[in-house]
């Protein structure tokens, strides 16, 4: 049975990931800051819960000394934890609102990739998911036609930008595993105060089918649910 964790995975993207993958037959652990929440959400899929902060390198260690002890290995890393700031303009922002999403957004990542690594090489066809946006994407935020285009936010699309080339720097140092980032695309949950047009289930569609890629699957890659992502 494929074992996966989710960041993030108690409510919206993370949570209709899960459900979708525990369809598939994985052994889907959720990862979630709140003990309480984790564990309702786990119950409510028949997923299991740990423990995990993508801010606090000692619980993401714990967490990854929980599942070594349950499972010996990791097949699939869903990176999916994340915030935004909200919409602070060029003249109200400071690097301390940066500072803050990046340690989620980005340095999040690296956290929990390097602390699971040693458990990804255990599997026979190791997977990474590292959830990005279109907002991070050159081309969608400077084409007028793209919804991308109408939000200027500096921080939170920043971020997704080093999200993409965090995943493809990943991807040229470990050929063996398949690493790609995925866009939901302007997707109704929480972060975005459920303002965007797709649902949860079209927003995972691009996920869920990275997370089961093979071992002959695409590598190095950003996509949505309709395919490669323009940078």
């Amino acid at each position: 049975m494929t074992v996966t964790l989710i960041t993030g995975g108690n409510k919206g993207l993370g949570f209709e990931t899960a459900r979708r993958l525990i369809e598939q037959g994985h052994n889907v652990y959720i990862g979630a800051r709140s003990v309480e929440r984790g564990k309702d959400s786990a119950d409510k899929l028949g997923a299991k819960f740990v423990r995990i902060d993508v801010t606090d390198l000692a619980s993401i260690h714990e967490a990854a000394a929980e599942i070594k002890q349950n499972e010996g290995h990791l097949d699939v890393l869903i990176n999916n934890a994340g915030i935004t700031s909200g919409l602070l303009g060029a003249n109200d922002v400071d690097a301390e609102d940066f500072r803050t999403v990046y340690d989620t957004n980005v340095f999040g990542i690296v956290r929990v990739t390097q602390a699971f690594l040693p458990l990804l090489h255990k599997s026979a066809t190791p997977v990474i998911v590292n959830v990005s946006s279109g907002l991070g994407s050159f081309t969608r935020v400077t084409n007028p036609e793209k919804i991308e285009s109408q939000i200027n936010d500096l921080i939170y699309s920043s971020s997704k930008a080093a999200v993409t080339m965090l995943t493809v720097q990943y991807a040229k140092a470990l050929p063996e595993f398949r690493i790609n980032a995925a866009d939901p695309g302007p997707t109704a949950t929480d972060l975005n105060g459920h303002r965007g047009y797709q649902t949860v289930s079209e927003g995972t569609d691009v996920i869920v089918k990275l997370a089961t890629l093979d071992c002959n699957g695409p590598t190095g890659t950003f996509m949505d649910r309709n395919g490669v992502v323009p940078w």
